[in-house]
This record gives structure tokens, C-alpha cells and sequence, in this order.
């Protein structure tokens, strides 16, 4: 290559250059070659119409009948594609009269030039960087939202996050689909441009938008080069437009070292010119020493003592010399040791004594031989201070005296820091780290925005379910606002246990399985990934539900470096279904625990053998241990993982 890392001129001086551009392909390598740039611009993505569009009919039935109040358009191609679509029903003349009579957000210019295109000036225009959040900012300074009926034109899939928010204020969402993002119908180039990155034939990527990371992504991993090519990105300059791009690197992993100072691609492509020459000579230097330090992970990460813990290499879905197991309820009513000490204390006396919380957490973890421990608490603990009325009552599980079912309710809710509240499960924390020395990993949880929002509304555990929901479809302005309170509980809360010492988390979304695909995408993943996504990248997360089989792909979606699977699913099948990138956990069900020891091993192995001794895997049930199970028949469990899939 002809270039120098030496100098650092404003140009790339002859680097590769690779950007995934469709409709600008043609502009996008000029650019790049007039700052000295070698262009290899290959396609990411096509726009599909969408023709048979009975949401775009509705919308401009609506429309014309005057039951919309604002329409926010998130692109131009958007604009255009919605006009023509509806004007197969109806005149353009009386589309464009109507669109007239109410109140019109354009994000960014390009909606702008195509809405004055058909003599329409838009009402609100969002200002850079044109994200969901600075469409919510913008449209809620100038329009209480209370009761607005809004139209959101979407582009290629949903912006969930704008949706919830809209919501959360009061207002009526109709969604919009115009057009759908789909792979190239002919992709022999853009995996030829992964295998370029995964062969280290490149030095500098361009990334426009989230369906271009996520496109490269499926690419590589259906051509088995994924994770060698997101290693080599670490090697790279990777440029990204702006928030949301690279909010979807992220959730792959990927971590972008530039943003332009607006998010145009001419800005990405001058600044990306201007910086990638120090860029790559601190990376590719650090590169080489982070190879030869033990104490840092191939992410750049400080590793703990505990880093080469089969538990913690399994979470980053390395080999380990056998499969790593602990399991849900290991402290619980099926040990001797633990009935002694409950029959002594209530449970919640004993979540909030540190010295008892560490005893039962310390005497399963010894008395199994399980690879890792659990801190003995609850998933509810952070409602204790809300005012609420939580008890947890002998044989009834938890109860809410209070349970919040309207938005008044909702506004007497106390909001407690568990800093302040929860002080006692971070000491028991640290007593247990110090008695673990660096033996194993000791995992800390909590539970779900939903599984938590689920017991406030029911006021305790339910089988249908009927008051969450009626909640969620209802009033959604009140669900999405305890979502948005739980979910900044929830980060709190791991927060004080990851900053005690734990070194895994769990989040335990039980009930999630009760809701279908459509309603976990509207008004839970927002604030599940919100959760997951405020976690160190140093603390792997075990993102675990039960009844799940349907929003698998979305769970992963919402994130965690293992899901959590029950033993409703196959788990081989489980796993292809939601790709290489992420490991997962479980899943024997809880009941063959009963079964003899034979039939247990029989049952134990044909897991693992569904495993194919493929990295990522750890053993566990597929919820958590029942009462009355036998113990030896646990310890029995532990004993032969560790002894069928020694490797």
C-alpha cells in the first residue's frame, strides 16, 4: 500500500476505503476518491415498496376523514413512496388538501424537499442529528401530545423507540410502512467485501445507516466469517453517521471511532479523511501490545482473575475445558441447610440481613459444586420502597397491597435511589465476593422492566395476565411512562450490585412469555435494551424468560451475551434460531430432577449433544429448582455435565 500512517493530512492518502451506500453508490466513491481515498462502495441493501399497503390505505382514509392530527415523516423516499401508494384510492389533489390541514414533521431535509415538492411546507423541521429523540424534543415544545392522533411514516422497520416515547406522552400512534429494507438481490459482492475485512484488505469503513451494519453482519455470519470479521474491525476505522448507526454497530458488538459533527454522508467522508490516519496508528499499535498483556481481553477490556473462568469464557462464547453449570433457585427450599435457616427468619428478613443472604449463598454454591454463585435476594427488592405494599407472603408468593393500575396511582409510586434502599444486598455482595476469592464468578440479577411492571399492575403473580394488559392497550401513555420509571430502576439496581462485585448479571424477564411478538416490540424491547445496554461491556448478561419460543429473535434483539432458554424449546434448534453471536443458557426442565439418576443423565446428555460442543453454552435448568427436589439428584446433575462434556 502506498500510503503512510506517518503524516496526518486531512485526506485518506491512498488508504481503503469501503462504504455500503445503494442509491449514492455512484457519488459516494467520487467522494471518497477525491480525498485520496481507494473506493470499494458495494450495495447493503434494496428498497422493497410495499404494494399491498392496507396500514398506507388506512392512514390516508384517515387522513381525509380528518382523524389525523399530525403526521411525522421520517424520509424522503418515504414521502414520495406514501403518495404514491395512497393515490391509487384517492386523488392526489385531496391527499395534498388534507395533508395540509394539519400539522407536518419532516426529519431532516430530504423529507423537507419532498414534501415542498408536492406544495407542502412541513409544520416542525428536526434538527440535526434528526434522531427519534430530537423528533420527541422538537414536536413536544411545540404540541402537547395528550390525545394526538400521529401517523409515523416508517422506513424499512419500525423506530420503536419513537413510538414508545409518543405514547408515553398520550398520543395515538398509527404506523406507516412504505417500503422495506431487504438484503441486495445479488450479494456475492457485499461478501466479498466482508471476507475483505475478515482478510484484513481494508482500512477504513463507512457505515450510513443501521440496515447496512445489520445486512454486512448476516452476510458474514451465513459465509461462517462473523466473528473474524468483527475482529478485524477492531484493526479498522469504522465511521458512522450518526446515533442511530451506531447505536446498531453496538449492538453487534462494534465499536464506532467516529461520528461527523453533522450526520451527512459528505461530513462523514471529509472528517473520516481527516482522522483516520492517527486512528489507525494508535489502534494498530495499541493492537499489538493488547496481544502480548494477559490482563486485557481481545475487546480491550481489563480482565478480572476470573476472565479464563469456564463460566465467564462460555459468556464470551470461548472454548472451555468442560460446560459450566449453576442453577436457578440453587439456595433454595430443597436444601436442608437453607429450610434451617428460613424456618429461623422470614424471606425477606433474610434478603435484607447480609450475613444470612451470604450464608445461603454461600453454602449452596459449596455443597453443589456449581461453577458460579447467585447473591440470595428477589427480583421485586426494588419495590420495596416505592409504597406499594409489597409482602411476600408463606406459600403465596409476593403480594402488592397497592397495585398500579391508572395513571394517579402511577404518580404516587416513590421513587427511592437503591443506593439508598437496597444498601443491604451490595454488602452481602462484597461478603460473598470476599469468601469466593476468585474460586468463581458470582452472578447478581434482577428482574425485568415488564416481569416488574406484570407484578405492580396484577398485584402478584397471574395466568392470563388481564390487567397488564388491559393497561398496555388501553392506556399506554401510563404503561410506557412505569416502563420508563422501571427500566431506570432496574439500571440502578445492577448498577449497585456490579459496582459491589458481581461479575455476571441476570435479568429475569419470567412472564414475558405471556405476550405475543407484536406487543413485546411496541412495550417492552425498548426498555429491555435500554436495561441490557447500560451494563459494563466488562459484565457479561444472561438475558433470560420463560414461554419465549415466539420472541426469541426479538429477545436477542433487545440484547445480553447469553439468552436464557426453558425447557420448552429445543435448544439446538433454540440457538440457530438466534445465530452464532450470542451463547446461551439451560435448559433441562426443572421436573426431570425428579426422574432417576439414569434417566436424568439420559436427558442431561441429549442437551449437550444438541450443544455439539460448540463454545457458548452453559448448563442450567430451564427455570429454577422446585421445593421438593431431591438434592443428591442435583449434585448428581452438577457431577455429570462436568464429567459428559469434559472436553
Amino acid at each position: 500500500m502506498s500510503t503512510s500512517l506517518e503524516q496526518s493530512a486531512p485526506e485518506f492518502a491512498g488508504l481503503r476505503v469501503f462504504a455500503f451506500e445503494s442509491r449514492m453508490a455512484t457519488e459516494t466513491a467520487s467522494l471518497i476518491e477525491r480525498f485520496g481515498g481507494r473506493a470499494t462502495v458495494v450495495p447493503a441493501m434494496r428498497e422493497v415498496p410495499l404494494e399491498d399497503n392496507h396500514p398506507a390505505f388506512e392512514f390516508a382514509a384517515r387522513l381525509v376523514a380528518g382523524e389525523i392530527d399530525l403526521v411525522i415523516f421520517l424520509t424522503g423516499v418515504g414521502v414520495r413512496e406514501l403518495m404514491r401508494v395512497t393515490e391509487i384510492r384517492y386523488p392526489r389533489d385531496q391527499l395534498i388538501k388534507a395533508m395540509t390541514g394539519v400539522a407536518t414533521v419532516a426529519r431532516g431535509p430530504k423529507p423537507v424537499s419532498a414534501l415542498r415538492g408536492f406544495g407542502i411546507e412541513p409544520t416542525i423541521t428536526i434538527p440535526e442529528p434528526n434522531t427519534w429523540r430530537e423528533i420527541l424534543l422538537s414536536v413536544n415544545q411545540l404540541i402537547q401530545l395528550e390525545g394526538k392522533r400521529i401517523a409515523v411514516q416508517e422506513y424499512g422497520v419500525p423506530n420503536r423507540d419513537l413510538i414508545a416515547g409518543l405514547e408515553a406522552r398520550g398520543a395515538i400512534v398509527f404506523q406507516v410502512p412504505v417500503y422495506r429494507w431487504a438484503l441486495p438481490e445479488e450479494r456475492g459482492p457485499l461478501r466479498d467485501a466482508a471476507c475483505a475485512i475478515a482478510n484484513a484488505e481494508c482500512d477504513v469503513l463507512l457505515f450510513t445507516s443501521s440496515a447496512q451494519v445489520t445486512n454486512l453482519v448476516q452476510v458474514a455470519e451465513a459465509a461462517g466469517i462473523g466473528a473474524e470479521m468483527r475482529r478485524r474491525m477492531q484493526d479498522i476505522v469504522v465511521g458512522s453517521i450518526g446515533p442511530v448507526c451506531t447505536q446498531a454497530l453496538r449492538g453487534h458488538g462494534i465499536e464506532p471511532d467516529l461520528e461527523p459533527s453533522h450526520p451527512k454522508l459528505g461530513h462523514l467522508v471529509r472528517e473520516a479523511a481527516a482522522r483516520s490516519a492517527e486512528i489507525l496508528r494508535q489502534k494498530r499499535g495499541e493492537v499489538l501490545k493488547i496481544r502480548d498483556l494477559s490482563e486485557i481481553t481481545p475487546g480491550g477490556i481489563e480482565r478480572s482473575a476470573l476472565a479464563d473462568h469456564p463460566l465467564m469464557r462460555a459468556c464470551r462464547r470461548q472454548p472451555v475445558p468442560y460446560t459450566p453449570i449453576w442453577l436457578m433457585r440453587q439456595a433454595g427450599r430443597y436444601l436442608p441447610q437453607y429450610k434451617r435457616v428460613r424456618d429461623r427468619h422470614p424471606f425477606l428478613e433474610m434478603c435484607q440481613q447480609p450475613e444470612l443472604a451470604a450464608e445461603v449463598t454461600m453454602t449452596a454454591f459449596e455443597h453443589l459444586g456449581v461453577d458460579a454463585a447467585i447473591i440470595f435476594a428477589d427480583i421485586l427488592l426494588p419495590l420495596l420502597p416505592t409504597g406499594v405494599g409489597l409482602k411476600y407472603e408463606g406459600g403465596d408468593g409476593p403480594l402488592i397491597e397497592r397495585p398500579i393500575r391508572s395513571a394517579s396511582e402511577l404518580r404516587h409510586l416513590a421513587e427511592v435511589p437503591p443506593a439508598e434502599s437496597l444498601g443491604f444486598v451490595a454488602e452481602a455482595i462484597r461478603i460473598v465476593r470476599q469468601a469466593l476469592s476468585n474460586r468463581a464468578p458470582l452472578i447478581g440479577f434482577a428482574g425485568a422492566p415488564f416481569t416488574l411492571a406484570s407484578y405492580l399492575v396484577e398485584g402478584g403473580s397471574s395466568r392470563q395476565y388481564q390487567a397488564t394488559k388491559t393497561l398496555m392497550y388501553t392506556n399506554p401513555a401510563v404503561w410506557h411512562q412505569m416502563m420508563d420509571l422501571l427500566a431506570g430502576m432496574t439500571e440502578e439496581y445492577l448498577k449497585l450490585q456490579i459496582e459491589a462485585g458481581v461479575d455476571v448479571v441476570q435479568l429475569f424477564d419470567s412472564w414475558v412469555g405471556n405476550l405475543g411478538p407484536d406487543d413485546y416490540r411496541r412495550f417492552v424491547l425498548p426498555y429491555t435494551r435500554r436495561v441490557i445496554a447500560s451494563v459494563p461491556d466488562r459484565v457479561p448478561v444472561i438475558h433470560f424468560g420463560t414461554i419465549t419460543s415466539t420472541l426469541l429473535e426479538l429477545m436477542r434483539e433487545a440484547g445480553g451475551e447469553v439468552i436464557g432458554l426453558d425447557w420448552r424449546v429445543d435448544l439446538g434448534t433454540a440457538w440457530q434460531r438466534l445465530g452464532p453471536d450470542v451463547g446461551v443458557q439451560g435448559n433441562l426442565d426443572p421436573v426431570a430432577l425428579f426422574a432417576d439418576i439414569p434417566e436424568i443423565r439420559r436427558r442431561a446428555r441429549e442437551i449437550l449433544n444438541g450443544v455439539g460442543g460448540r463454545p457458548g453454552h452453559i448448563f442450567n435448568l430451564g427455570h429454577g429448582i422446585l421445593p421438593q427436589t431431591p438434592v443428591d439428584h442435583v449434585r448428581a446433575l452438577v457431577d455429570m455435565v462436568h464429567e459428559m462434556s469434559a472436553r
